[in-house]
């Protein structure tokens, strides 16, 4: 079953902001909003809750460190021990730097991989915007019908009051 979005455009960003807050305001549940500048307050306004993205990072980071850890130590204590002037197999000090090293790269490489994944961005994929000039100077509001309680006039009604120049039904992905 196509997903049908109704999408209103605003030719201000505080028209849009005043539209979010009173679609939210009523209960509806926006699906995304698009604007060619970053806005602010628009995220606490949607009601957008922080990104779940810097877990990743620690807990990639965190496992790269430990297995740079346990290789090195399994390294140079079990596999091939050298005895460099005396000092000691299990080194911490010379483990810092690899270690370091490994819990950035792979932290930072899970990191983008998770964003391309939740964001599905991936190579081949096909732009798609919900309405014209989205990307120039107008900016848009999209919301997905999900019931059969989804009360089209009174949206459209909020929509027309909070500034809205065009409102249009679109069936298909956004």
């Amino acid at each position: 079953m196509p997903n049908t979005f109704v999408i209103a455009t605003f030719s201000d960003a505080d028209s849009l902001l005043g539209a979010v807050r009173a679609v939210r305001a009523e209960n509806f549940r926006i699906f995304d909003a698009y604007a060619p500048y970053p806005i602010h307050g628009l995220d606490h306004a949607m009601g957008i809750r922080r990104s779940r993205l810097p877990w990743v990072t620690f807990l990639a980071g965190l496992m790269a460190l430990t297995f740079a850890l346990s290789f090195q130590f399994y390294t140079s204590v079990f596999d091939w021990p050298l005895n460099v002037g005396g000092k000691p197999d299990n080194s911490a000090l010379a483990f810092v730097p690899i270690c370091f090293e490994l819990t950035v790269l792979i932290g930072g490489l899970a990191t983008v991989a998770a964003l391309f994944l939740r964001a599905r961005l991936y190579p081949g994929k096909k732009e798609s915007l919900p309405a014209n000039g989205v990307t120039n100077d107008q900016f848009a509001l999209a919301l997905r019908e999900r019931d059969s309680f989804f009360n089209m006039e009174h949206l459209v009604a909020i929509l027309r009051k909070s500034g809205a120049k065009n409102i249009q039904q679109k069936v298909g992905e956004l």
